[in-house]
Formats: C-alpha cells, sequence, structure tokens
C-alpha cells in the first residue's frame, strides 16, 4: 500500500471534520434544515472547499458507501470457493462492516435521519447499485449452476434488502436489538417455505402436547 503524503493527510483529516461538524449539525437541527452554508461556517472553510470533497449535503452521509461496498467485495473475494453463497455474503458483510459512532444516540438518530429523509434513501438505493454490480459475479463463483449469474443477481438483491429490513428493525428499537441477530432473522424468513416453517410449528405444538400428556399421566 503507497504511503500517504502530507498532502493526503492533511485532506482526509480535513474531510473528517467536515464530516463530524455536519452530522452534528444534522443530529442537532435535522438533516433538511441543514444547509452547506452553515457547514462550511463550522469548520471554517469556503464553499468550493466542500464540495470539492462532496458532490452534495446528502454525500456527507453516503459519499463512503461506494468505498464500503468495496470492502464488502474485497472480503467476498477472499472468501473460499465452494462456500454457501449466502454464508459467504453474510462473512463478507461482518468484515466490512462500519465502526459505529462512538455516541450511540448521535448513531441511531442519524440511522433514522437516513431512514426518513427521501432525498437520502434515494441517494442510498442509487450508491447500493455499485454493490450489486459488485457482489454478483463474485457471488456467482459460489454457485455450481448454469444459471449461476441470474441466482447470484437474486441473492445479492435478497441479501441487500435483508440489511434494510434489520435496519429499520433496529431503528424501530431505539438501536437497543442486535443488527446481526435482526439480519439473521430476516435471512431465515425468506430461505425458510413458509409450508416448511408452519409444519415446524405444528411438529412443536404436537411434541409439546404429547409432553403434557406424559406429564399429566404421570
Amino acid at each position: 500500500m503507497a504511503k500517504l503524503t502530507a498532502w493526503d493527510r492533511q485532506r482526509v483529516a480535513l474531510r473528517a471534520e467536515i464530516t463530524t461538524a455536519a452530522c452534528a449539525l444534522f443530529v442537532q437541527q435535522g438533516f433538511e434544515e441543514t444547509t452547506v452554508d452553515q457547514i462550511v461556517e463550522t469548520v471554517g472553510i469556503s464553499r468550493r472547499s466542500f464540495f470539492r470533497y462532496f458532490g452534495s449535503k446528502e454525500d456527507v452521509l453516503l459519499g463512503d458507501l461506494s468505498a464500503r461496498g468495496d470492502a464488502v467485495a474485497r472480503a467476498l473475494a477472499e472468501r473460499p470457493d465452494g462456500e454457501d453463497p449466502w454464508d459467504a455474503l453474510r462473512a463478507a458483510l461482518v468484515a466490512a462492516a462500519p465502526e459505529t459512532f462512538s455516541d450511540p444516540v448521535a448513531d441511531l438518530a442519524i440511522a433514522r435521519m437516513m431512514h426518513e429523509t427521501p432525498s437520502l434513501r434515494a441517494r442510498l438505493f442509487e450508491k447500493r447499485r455499485h454493490w450489486t454490480d459488485a457482489l454478483v459475479p463474485l457471488t456467482a463463483r459460489h454457485i455450481d449452476a448454469p444459471d449461476a449469474q441470474f441466482t447470484a443477481s437474486a441473492i445479492v438483491g435478497a441479501v441487500l434488502s435483508c440489511v434494510d429490513t434489520a435496519s429499520d428493525a433496529w431503528i424501530a428499537s431505539e438501536g437497543k436489538a442486535d443488527m446481526a441477530d435482526l439480519y439473521d432473522r430476516a435471512v431465515t424468513a425468506i430461505r425458510t417455505p413458509r409450508r416448511q416453517a408452519a409444519a415446524g410449528e405444528e411438529a412443536a405444538a404436537g411434541q409439546e402436547a404429547a409432553a403434557g400428556k406424559e406429564a399429566a399421566a404421570g
């Protein structure tokens, strides 16, 4: 990996400073109510400098999403051939999972903001397209079938939907639920046919009833 120059480190530091200041304003005032002018005034830079780092206000929150998708793709590329595609994708998502903010209240507020703001949701889905393009061919390596590409596309789409479902449920829980558990529950709901699940529930109920009768007879 190439060593960062002093200029590179300065750019990284300023980008982080802009992001931190903007997120604080978003949490304090709301996303729609916060302007680029307020952000640059807080940081002490010009609008021109702001737009060197971010294409829009939305990109302050979502600007690293493409890079995060690249990280998931790299992690997926390192998974062993023949691994179940669902398991491989889960492992890649975990490996590339971003660190949460040090302030859990801010973390939840920003997640809710992204969930409730139409412009952020639209930008999120736009950037997620980059993820799909990168992950589908890598997922296809784990599928031994003539229609591997088609199946991989369906699985990747389902996995990303499960991520969104888990995120929505995490927000609804006020950040108390475990994201990994929510994701696993969403995947199980997709992968377990409803008739099979119903049969399992009936079998469990039957076993409980039988156990109750035995206990009563004893």
